[in-house]
């Protein structure tokens, strides 16, 4: 089974460590990177994120859109959604389906 991870600001994940998962909060896009590439390497699975983190560092996230693992799946803050996550889901079945049923 794989693992699951959560990479974002403080306040938006420590509440996932309750539920056992890895919880990382990095304070800048450069340990944002490293982390996302530390967790790949170690083989998590799947690996969630805040939208703002996302957004500081898009080449890599779209780096590993083309590979089965880890899966990076954008999540709002504690401030809000800022929709990229949902665009994502959107492009994401539209590219399997080949229009947007959503």
């Amino acid at each position: 089974m794989h693992k699951v991870a959560v990479i974002g600001d403080a306040q938006s994940v420590l509440a996932f460590k309750a539920l056992g998962l890895a919880v990382y909060t990095p304070e800048n896009p450069n340990r944002t990177r490293n982390q996302l590439d530390a967790c790949a390497k170690e083989g998590v699975g799947v690996i969630f994120i805040t939208e703002e983190l996302a957004e500081q560092v898009p080449e890599t996230i779209e780096r590993y859109d083309e590979q089965l693992t880890p899966a990076i799946i954008l999540i709002p803050s504690a401030g809000g959604s800022l929709g990229h996550g949902l665009a994502k889901i959107d492009k994401n079945v539209e590219r399997a389906i080949g229009s947007n049923i959503l």
